[in-house]
């Protein structure tokens, strides 16, 4: 079986000898880069399985690499900045991030989260038309100006064609196939990312806010998802 590629992007020294002490001996195979305009190059000739990309970068920094990558892929892409600041975080998710981790980052929660990332995204490449999920999920979910289409993963909300990230349309899918029905923060992260949050719900509570602001008319309204204050999220059914 061919080991899963990481493909490990900083320009700290260090940081990537640590990174990849860590994956190789959790049995992934590890490239690496150390600038922005590296990149694209390595992305293409080893195509990764998943991206661990810094902020901050010599040359293009990672939020501009993150949007570069995004173009021609859905490869699971994780930040990791020294940063602690909350506009970092939403600034990154909202480009196209996956996932965020913070330096100094604990090698279990990283392992973990790279774990969970990559099971996931196994899960999603064995779902076809001949598959049993697919046959028992609803491919078409209406509902009075949104309309999500399962089978082509596209999305239409007030006549409008809307590009959603991967686990934003994975997000929205869960809620809207279960209306009314309230899912907490642990539910939704392990629903869509497959592990536990480890007790940080920004990553779900950024997506969320991209989401309505890509299909809302009005992201403030909540008109389509609803926030249960304290315990998570809930699709209203109630629109007519």
């Amino acid at each position: 079986m061919n080991k899963e590629t990481v493909l490990i992007v900083d320009d700290d020294d260090d940081i990537r000898k640590v990174l990849e002490l860590y994956l190789c001996n959790a049995g992934y195979r590890v490239v690496e880069a150390d600038d922005g305009y590296k990149v694209m190059d390595v992305f293409v000739q080893e195509k990764p399985d998943l991206i661990i990309l810094d902020v901050m970068l010599p040359g293009i920094d990672g939020l501009e690499v993150c949007q570069m990558i995004r173009r021609k892929s859905d490869v699971p892409i994780l930040f990791l900045s020294a940063k602690e600041d909350d506009i970092d975080k939403i600034v990154g998710l909202g480009v196209g991030g996956d996932d965020y981790i913070s330096k100094p980052f604990s090698p279990s929660v990283l392992i973990a989260k790279v774990k969970a990332h990559l099971r996931r995204n196994r899960l999603l490449e064995k779902i076809s038309p001949s598959s049993e999920n697919f046959l028992n999920r609803k491919p078409i979910i209406s509902y009075p100006g949104l309309l999500i289409d399962q089978e082509s993963y596209s999305v239409k909300a007030n006549g409008r064609d809307i590009h959603l990230s991967t686990k934003e349309f994975q997000i929205l899918c869960l809620l809207a196939s279960n209306p009314d029905r309230v899912f907490s923060f642990e539910q939704l992260f392990h629903n869509i990312w497959g592990e536990s949050s480890f007790g940080d719900h920004r990553t779900v509570m950024v997506h969320i806010s991209n989401l309505r602001k890509k299909i809302e008319v009005d992201p403030t309204s909540q008109k389509y998802i609803t926030t249960v204050r304290g315990i998570g999220y809930k699709f209203n059914s109630d629109l007519y």
